[in-house]
This record gives C-alpha cells, sequence and structure tokens, in this order.
C-alpha cells in the first residue's frame, strides 16, 4: 500500500496538469476565437438570409462555424451513414441528446440542409437568437394545443424549400450520460408531414461537455446515420411502437458506457 502512494501521487499531479492546461487553452485560445467566429457567423446568417439566400445561407455558414469550432475544441470526429441519406428527400431526423457539442456535431458533420425545432426560449440569445430565425429554423411553442400546432404549420412551409427538420426527443441534455425516454413530438410531425425518420446516434458530446459544466475536455466525437424509416402506414395510434423502434435502433449505436437501460422504452411513450 505504501509503494502506491507515491504512484496516486504522480498520477494526481498528472490530472491537475491536464486541468489547469485546459483552463488556460479554452480561454486564452478557444474562446477568443469561438466568441467573434460565433458573432461573424450570426451575422453572415443574418444578412444573407435578409437579401435572399436562405438556401445557402441558413445552412453553409453554421455548418463551417461547427466544424471549426470541433477543431478548435480538439474533438476529432468520425461520420457513419451518410451514404443512406437521398440529397432530394426530406427527412424528420431525431438524436440522442447528449450535451451541448450535438449541435456541432450534427450540423457540422451530417452533410444535410436542416430546419432545427428549439425551444423558443431560446429566441433570446443575443445574435444567436436572431440568426437562428433569419435562418427558417423552428422555435417550440407549447403554451396551448394551439400555439403547438402552429409548429406543425410552420414546418410544412419550411419544408417545401426542400430541407429537413433535427429534433432531439429526449427534449433535453442527459445529465448522467445515458439516453432518456423520449417524447412524442418529432413522430406526430413525421406523420403529419409524412416524411421519413432517421435515427441518429451521438457518441461523445457529454464526455466534451456535459450539461452543468463550463471547462470543455478534448474527446472523439462519433455521429451514425441510421436507414430512413418509412411511416406512410403509421398513424398517430402508431406512435408508441414508433418511439420503442426509433430509440432502440439510437441505442444500438451507443457506446457501451452510455448503454444502461437503453432499451427500457416502456416509460418513453407515456411521456409527451
Amino acid at each position: 500500500m505504501i509503494r502506491l502512494l507515491p504512484l496516486l501521487s504522480h498520477s494526481n499531479d498528472i490530472s491537475m496538469v491536464k486541468r489547469v492546461l485546459r483552463f488556460l487553452y479554452q480561454w486564452l485560445i478557444f474562446l477568443p476565437l469561438f466568441l467573434p467566429l460565433t458573432i461573424l457567423t450570426a451575422l453572415v446568417t443574418m444578412i444573407g438570409c435578409w437579401l435572399g439566400g436562405e438556401r445557402i445561407f441558413a445552412y453553409y455558414p453554421g455548418m463551417i462555424w461547427s466544424r471549426l469550432t470541433c477543431w478548435l475544441a480538439l474533438c476529432p470526429v468520425h461520420v457513419k451513414g451518410r451514404e443512406k441519406l437521398h440529397r432530394h428527400q426530406s427527412y424528420v431526423f431525431i438524436a440522442n441528446h447528449q450535451g451541448a457539442f450535438d449541435i456541432f456535431l450534427i450540423y457540422g458533420f451530417l452533410g444535410f440542409p436542416i430546419k432545427w425545432i428549439m425551444k423558443k426560449s431560446l429566441k433570446s440569445i443575443p445574435f444567436v437568437g436572431t440568426a437562428c430565425e433569419s435562418a427558417g429554423f423552428i422555435f417550440v411553442d407549447n403554451s396551448s394545443p394551439k400555439a403547438a400546432a402552429n409548429t406543425i404549420a410552420v414546418a410544412e412551409k419550411k419544408l417545401t424549400r426542400g430541407a429537413s427538420l433535427m429534433i432531439f426527443p429526449e427534449g433535453a441534455r442527459t445529465p448522467d450520460g445515458h439516453m432518456h425516454r423520449f417524447m412524442k413530438g418529432a413522430y406526430q410531425m413525421a406523420i403529419d408531414l409524412k416524411l421519413p425518420i432517421v435515427p441518429i446516434t451521438l457518441n461523445g458530446p457529454y464526455e466534451v461537455l456535459p450539461i452543468g459544466h463550463f471547462l470543455i475536455n478534448p474527446h472523439k466525437l462519433e455521429l451514425i446515420i441510421h436507414d430512413p424509416l418509412p411511416i406512410e402506414s403509421f398513424t398517430h395510434s402508431d406512435i408508441p411502437e414508433m418511439i420503442t423502434t426509433t430509440r432502440n435502433i439510437v441505442a444500438d449505436g451507443l457506446w457501451e458506457k452510455y448503454r444502461d437501460d437503453v432499451t427500457d422504452s416502456t416509460s418513453s411513450t407515456t411521456r409527451k
């Protein structure tokens, strides 16, 4: 036991040094580059969309911004399954929600124009909220059934321009790295809009920046695109079955450490 103490002390010293280096890198290099890059991306998106170039400026500035952010955060990215998507087809993409870097991973590396379904509260973020509104992203208002139904109508208009929808059916970032219950809103939209659902598995964002943390931890990221699921034969009464099927597909792609209880989808069909 006594012989182990110097080794443990040495290990703790290395861990502390790494943490200090991460802190210095984040505040002296990452943030000074990331913040102006974010403002510039927002301004380019707003101006480009206001000038009538939504088809280009709603996607490419954000895509480049997201890729640069992953690069600045020292996070290598691996993508599987892009060949399963057809360029002229619109989809409803659903993914597990591990952390803040989910946004950068999807926006930067999905390789497909999307309209985000976002919480209405995000609209108030300076620059970013206005840019998202200019880009035609859809803000969900669940204050009443009428307001929620209006979200479907807005989404349908956006999709006439050839874009797809991106939704996190868990509704919030995971607090522990494991996947939690799926809500039914994404499936209602897919049925109402008659669009295939594409499950996506995200691995790694929880390691980079989990909810409640502010220090970035460089880590590999993985995005897995699963086969599109046609929904022509499904109705709203089939939503519990759709949730179970897609949730298990997403779970199959998770890294082992994220898989605890992920196939327990019975309760996932009850949350609204």
